[in-house]
């Protein structure tokens, strides 16, 4: 079972997307800030992250970034999911070493569509 790391400083957004990725059989460790993430990250070990961008502490995007210099997560999927949908913030994202971009409101069919297809099989 894929276990999957869900970061959001929304509480409900959170509860939102932990519930469609548990329904469909995954495992969810759920962070509230990039601070948090990060710490989980290091003591355990993630199949995925989900991350938002904007959020208080540590944002999505410099999550990603010290993810990407841990050994253990350089090649895990990172996803983005957030509000932003521009394409200045897209470009940061990749260049951080986002593999993919969701915005807000998430489609819940969509969300599962994209983690199979990053997943490794």
């Amino acid at each position: 079972m894929p276990h999957i790391l869900a970061v959001d400083d929304s509480s409900s957004m959170r509860q939102m997307v932990s519930f469609t990725l548990a329904s469909a059989g995954y495992a969810v460790t759920e962070a509230e800030d990039g601070v948090v993430a990060l710490g989980k990250a290091k003591g355990g070990q993630y199949d995925l992250v989900l991350a938002d961008v904007n959020m208080p502490n540590m944002d999505g995007i410099s999550l990603i970034k010290a993810l990407r210099a841990l050994p253990a997560y350089q090649y895990t999927p990172m996803l983005m999911l957030t509000t932003e949908a521009g394409d200045g913030k897209k470009q940061e994202g990749r260049a951080a070493g986002a593999t993919g971009w969701l915005v807000k409101p998430f489609n819940p069919d969509q969300l599962l569509a994209t983690l199979k297809r990053v997943l490794p099989q």
